[in-house]
């Protein structure tokens, strides 16, 4: 009878154990979630990020970036022009990720390289020349790294869309198939800024 006792005693402290540890790990993922960086230090690593790669790179603007953060909501705006001389936002306006970044989580997305995703890619782009297609003018992107090194292949571009809306908002804005998309009004900004531009500018996407 003891020992029945004793076993009951024992399983009930195990029991106990493992939901404990369950607890504090599922706290420690929604901590995580919580302390996630804050938009300014992303910011300042993502322009650091960039610097770095434009160092002693002639071909690239050296002057003005453009910056994506993926992990603000799509309703604000997330899409940021850059001095770089002095690390300060000239211009900024509303960017659509891909539908394919969709986790069905608010404000948590996935990325992806792979074709047919239609998810948005993290990392550097170079922009290329423009050209004509459904959107109108848009421009094509060249991935510098490995997580968006598909871009070309997949036809990932800059391009403006109609019905993306210009002032932030609360809702979210309407996706886009794994394009940076934008506003019609700050697209034509924008293309005056990459069509004067001597050098190549770089488009960096971040979360």
């Amino acid at each position: 009878m003891n020992k029945i006792i004793l076993l009951i005693i024992i399983l009930g402290i195990g029991l106990i154990t493992y939901k404990t540890i369950q607890r504090n790990t599922l706290l420690a993922v929604v901590d995580k979630e919580e302390n996630a960086p804050s938009d300014s230090f992303r910011y300042t690593m993502a322009i650091k990020e960039v610097k770095k790669r434009i160092t002693n790179n002639k071909k690239y603007n050296s002057d003005i970036n453009l910056l994506l953060d993926m992990r603000r909501p799509s309703g604000r705006n997330r899409f940021f022009v850059v001095d770089l001389t002095t690390d300060r936002i000239l211009d900024q306006g509303l960017v659509a990720h891909g539908s394919g970044s969709e986790t069905g989580k608010k404000n948590h997305l996935q990325f992806s390289n792979t074709d047919n995703s239609h998810a948005t890619s993290l990392g550097s782009y170079a922009i290329g020349s423009s050209y004509n297609g459904k959107f109108g003018k848009a421009y094509k992107l060249y991935g510098l790294d490995s997580s968006n090194s598909n871009a070309y292949a997949r036809d990932i571009v800059l391009h403006k869309y109609d019905r993306m809306p210009y002032d932030e908002q609360v809702d979210p804005v309407c996706l886009s198939e794994g394009c940076p998309m934008v506003n019609v009004e700050f697209y034509k900004r924008l293309q005056d800024l990459i069509d004067s531009s001597k050098k190549q500018i770089i488009l960096h996407i971040y979360y």
